[in-house]
C-alpha cells in the first residue's frame, strides 16, 4: 500500500515539474512576440530598468504593433538576420513592446511604431543612436538591418567607452 501512495507521490510530482517547464516555456516564447525564440525577452519597460544595473548591458526597446506591415516586415528581417540575433541574444537586455511605456524619454520624437531605442545602465535614453530616416529618427525596415547592426555595435561600444 505504501509503494503505491509513493508511487503516485512521485508521479504527481513529475508531471507537475513537467507543467511548470512548459509554462515557462510558454511565457518566453509570448515575451518574444516573433522576434526571436532564442533571445532572453523582458516581461517590462521597468524590469528592464531594474536588469540594467545587475547585468550592465545596454536595453534595446523595440515597439512595435502585431497589426502593423511595417513592424511585421521588420520583424521578419530582423528574425532572419543571425548576426542581430546573436547580438540580440549576447549583448542586450531585449524588450520588445505593444503598448506605450508611459516614459516619455522613450518617445524622443514622437509615437510611431516600428522605432528601436536603446538605454545604457546610467539610465540613459540614447538619443544619438539614431536611424536614417529625418522624420523618425529611431524607424528602421528591413533593407536597415546593416544599420541596425551598426547601431546595436555602437550601443555596445559607447557603453564600454563610456562606464
Amino acid at each position: 500500500m505504501f509503494r503505491w501512495v509513493l508511487l503516485a507521490f512521485f508521479i504527481s510530482l513529475c508531471a507537475t515539474a513537467e507543467a511548470q517547464k512548459k509554462k515557462a516555456k510558454t511565457q518566453t516564447q509570448n515575451l518574444s512576440r516573433g522576434w526571436g525564440k532564442t533571445i532572453k525577452w523582458i516581461k517590462s519597460y521597468e524590469d528592464g530598468l531594474s536588469e540594467l544595473g545587475k547585468s550592465q548591458k545596454p536595453l534595446m526597446v523595440i515597439h512595435h504593433l502585431d497589426n502593423c506591415p511595417h513592424s511585421k516586415a521588420l520583424k521578419e528581417a530582423f528574425v532572419a538576420d543571425k548576426s542581430i540575433q546573436k547580438m540580440a541574444k549576447e549583448n542586450f537586455i531585449m524588450l520588445n513592446v505593444v503598448e506605450e511605456t508611459g516614459d516619455k524619454n522613450l518617445a524622443p520624437d514622437g509615437y510611431y511604431v516600428p522605432r528601436i531605442l536603446f538605454v545604457d545602465p546610467a539610465l540613459t535614453v540614447r538619443t544619438d543612436i539614431v536611424g536614417k530616416y529625418s522624420n523618425r529618427l529611431y524607424a528602421y525596415g528591413p533593407e536597415d538591418m546593416k544599420l541596425l547592426a551598426a547601431n546595436m555595435k555602437k550601443a555596445k561600444l559607447l557603453l564600454k567607452n563610456e562606464l
